[in-house]
């Protein structure tokens, strides 16, 4: 299991765009990956869930990834918040 923190520095937050981008990146693997806020957790690929975690500019989330090809997703996660988010 993998987890880092990220700052959201997007000025409108994890909004429908990035939160639709999000969940699609995170269905292309096999892992499990939780986004968490406020100590509410969601599943990465449930769209719904991740706009409804209400993440604004300023806010700290935990990614944590598990599985098989953990080391992979990790690694594309980070790339994705720091280039996106």
């Amino acid at each position: 299991m993998k987890t880092f923190a990220y700052t959201i520095k997007d000025e409108v937050g994890i909004h429908a765009r990035p939160a639709g981008l999000l969940a699609k990146k995170a269905k292309g693997f096999e892992s499990t990956i939780m986004l968490e806020k406020g100590g509410k957790s969601v599943n990465l690929t449930k769209l719904m869930a991740v706009m409804g975690l209400g993440v604004k500019c300023g806010d700290t989330v935990n990614v944590t990834v598990e599985g098989a090809d953990e080391d992979a997703a990790y690694e594309e996660m980070q790339t994705f918040f720091a280039e996106n988010l």
